[in-house]
């Protein structure tokens, strides 16, 4: 481990390099025995026509005719390996805004030389884009944006390999991080942001929240700083995003355990607390080195801080100084995205992936029915929390957790919601990454990016993780994206209908079930799906974060990038591509849908100005202005 250099590793390397994680679990088991008894992939793969797609009984009557005409506006792209962004003949890209720029005018912006002054650097456009939304307000263009985690080395450029050497240090990576707001307009030269907008807002590891639901006020949730375990600061490892139908951000606490470390390795905490760490990957040594100068990391001092991350976070846009609410009614873990919908009664439901290997996909169904212009925080807090189990013959259902079915307490359930999971039975994944439900069918997706582990061992709470139905391989390389449509057309319901939309492969390498399912052919090659957003037409937006060195088992698929999916027709097509090292992730459209914005995180070269390479929000429009999408 001391040969490691933990400033080259990302959050997914870091847990397997302290906490090595499965290589099989058990959603495989259930495709490896539909594969075995149906042929390949014959009942659970969705390819092909219309009616193949999810069939005819599943799709339902206004989607399940064929389609036989492309639905995409565009020609796609090849695969590319440079070191900037390229886009469709007949479409434009421009910068928007990049790590380091200023959203006030006495803020200064990105230094070579220190990577800028502590004291404003929560007064600038925040480091490695996220999960987005946009907000339309009194004829107001916002956009919300997740900052996810620092790059050291170019945030800290004087510190030695990019390690925090004071508090200072560690006071603008906390800074860097998070959510911003800002207002955005666009203008005959293109898109940019309003500088001292009463709307631009920095939201971090600082500034002040407030809980609420279920374990509001709990004892695991007090500290000497808040005893009543009713407030919090700072929020942290903001991944994907969400959007309420009441106007607000949800942004997502993802990979929050290596923000945690202990100035003392002899430390012993209580058998619940200790169990939770191991569970969650809290160890004695942080990623980032917080807990060397700020206590409030450190866990022998503050054993139950890290309790208060790992939530959903809502922020009110227009109102920048509100008091972000984290609802503790969703649950803890690493959090991806917040994909809210409503059932067919008006109750709000919230789907949540828990981003690592053999943990679980979750759903939230409130109590209270939406209803525009009243109360909103409960409908966040006061329902039931489910975890989802995956059958081999293509059902399955969703299991509450509750004390009944966890032998645990509400507020505990909402704390270790992976060991209620656990106890609960449900059915363990391959990374789930972001969420999306569709806006013309009732269904859903989530992307399952990979998992190079399956088969080995089980997961952190020593769950069984062998091969199930929806991860069908060994070494899963690729990744692939489930999709399930509940029943009677409700998401409320507990029971679901499921298939595999796509599993992401290489024929041009592989001729066995790593070639990836039929819509996968040499001009569309991807891996590790990770965001997606489904438009207003019903075409899936997929972003990958996976291998871009283009050889190997991977030779074609070129960089990260964004690829358009029918959910119909089951067709995929690259879209975009970003520069060498990037992740694409971050997808929002503007209120006229003639502008698409994504985001570019850490990218490898010295996009996109040609010095030291920036995670930035690029705008892409048609040069026609026709609709995006």
């Amino acid at each position: 481990m001391k040969d490691v250099d933990p400033t080259t590793l990302s959050a997914d390397d870091w847990d397997e390099l302290h906490f090595p994680r499965p290589e099989e679990n058990d959603f495989d088991r259930v495709v490896e025995r539909a594969i075995s008894r149906r042929g390949f992939l014959g009942g659970v793969l969705a390819f092909g026509s219309g009616a193949a797609a999810m069939g005819a009984g599943l799709m339902g009557s206004t989607a399940a005719h064929a389609v036989t005409a492309s639905r995409f506006a565009f020609t796609p792209i090849a695969a590319q390996t440079d070191g900037t962004v390229h886009v469709p003949e007949g479409y434009e890209w421009k910068t928007l805004m990049r790590w380091g720029d200023p959203l006030f005018s006495d803020a200064d912006g990105y230094d070579l030389t220190d990577g800028g002054p502590v004291q404003k650097s929560d007064r600038v456009f925040g480091e490695n884009t996220d999960g987005m939304e946009t907000f339309s307000f009194q004829g107001h263009e916002l956009i919300a944006i997740n900052h996810e985690y620092p790059n050291r080395k170019i945030n800290l450029p004087a510190a030695q390999e990019g390690v925090p050497a004071n508090v200072d240090d560690v006071l603008k990576l906390q800074n860097i991080q998070g959510v911003t707001v800002m207002e955005i307009t666009e203008t005959p030269n293109g898109w940019s942001v309003i500088k001292d907008s009463p709307f631009n807002r920095r939201v971090h590891h600082n500034t002040p929240m407030k809980f609420v639901g279920p374990a509001a006020g709990h004892d695991l949730l007090k500290t000497e700083a808040d005893p009543t375990g009713t407030t919090s600061l700072g929020t942290m490892n903001n991944c994907g995003a969400g959007k309420t139908p009441w106007g607000t951000y949800l942004t997502c606490e993802e990979n929050f355990n290596g923000y945690f470390g202990s100035s003392d390795e002899n430390a012993s905490y209580d058998q619940k607390v200790a169990d939770g760490f191991n569970r969650y990957g809290v160890k004695a040594e942080s990623w980032n080195g917080y807990e060397l100068f700020d206590p409030r990391f450190d866990t022998s001092k503050n054993p139950n801080e890290p309790h208060r991350a790992g939530w959903i976070v809502e922020v009110d846009p227009t109102k920048p100084d509100s008091t972000p609410i984290k609802h503790t009614g969703l649950g803890r873990f690493k959090h991806e995205n917040a994909e809210v919908t409503l059932a067919a009664d008006g109750r709000v439901v919230v789907y949540m992936g828990d981003d690592e290997r053999g943990e679980y996909l979750y759903k939230f169904v409130s109590n209270g029915t939406y209803q525009p212009g009243a109360e909103t925080e409960s409908l966040l807090n006061d329902g039931t929390l489910y975890v989802a189990k995956f059958g081999e013959d293509a059902t399955g259902e969703w299991l509450p957790l509750t004390p009944e079915t966890t032998g645990m307490d509400d507020p505990e359930i909402r704390i270790f919601t992976r060991m209620a999971a656990s106890a609960a039975g449900g059915t363990t994944m391959d990374r789930p990454e972001w969420v999306a439900s569709s806006p013309v069918a009732v269904e859903a997706y989530c992307c399952l990016t990979n998992n190079k582990n399956r088969g080995v061992k089980p997961n952190a709470g020593g769950d069984d993780t062998p091969i199930n139905a929806a991860n069908p391989r060994e070494a899963n390389k690729y990744g692939q994206i489930v999709r399930w449509r509940p029943a009677n057309d409700d998401h409320a319901a507990e029971a679901f209908d499921w298939d595999l939309y796509v599993m992401a492969g290489n024929p041009t390498v592989h001729s066995d079930d790593r070639a990836g399912s039929p819509n996968i052919n040499e001009g569309n090659l991807f891996n590790s799906p990770d965001g997606m957003v489904i438009d207003s037409t019903g075409l899936i937006w997929i972003q990958t974060d996976g291998k871009d060195n283009n050889e190997g088992d991977f030779a074609g698929n070129g960089n990260n990038q964004m690829l358009v999916g029918d959910s119909v027709t089951g067709e995929i097509a690259r879209f975009m591509t970003g520069p060498n090292g990037c992740e694409v992730t971050g997808l929002a459209w503007s209120t006229d849908l003639r502008t698409m914005f994504v985001g570019i995180q850490h990218p490898g070269s010295n996009w996109p100005d040609g010095g030291t390479p920036r995670s930035s929000v690029i705008a892409i429009k048609r040069t026609d202005n026709g609709l995006v999408g």
